[in-house]
């Protein structure tokens, strides 16, 4: 597989990671606004043949980047993001609970969006 490009495609709330020309893993995620703006990731998806390949890090660490450019911040709901952010705290800040909270409530009033 040549070199994994991963690609923010913010309007459809998915992170992908892109080798061959073809998504072979991704995060949903959505955009919290209230308390505070936050990327809200859902899910962690890499494609079976492409497990073991560090696609799921590389799109986790991309989402805390993308969030540290954009000066917000990530509260993972996804157990993925949750564990890989509780091996990298220097990459990902823990967020807030009441941040958590907020995030979960929105998931829960929008419960056809994942």
């Amino acid at each position: 597989m040549s070199e994994i490009e991963i690609r923010d495609d913010r309007a459809a709330g998915r992170l992908e990671a892109i080798g061959d020309g073809e998504v072979v893993g991704h995060i949903e995620y959505f955009v919290l606004e209230a308390p505070a703006r936050a990327l809200v990731p859902v899910h962690t998806i890499v494609e079976p043949a492409h497990e073991g390949k560090g696609i799921a890090g590389s799109l986790a660490r991309e989402l805390y980047g993308i969030a540290a450019r954009e000066g917000i911040v990530v509260a993972p709901l996804c157990p993925y993001v949750v564990k890989w952010a509780e091996r990298h705290p220097a990459e990902a800040p823990a967020a807030d609970p009441e941040l958590l909270r907020a995030a979960m409530e929105w998931l829960r009033a929008h419960p056809g969006r994942f």
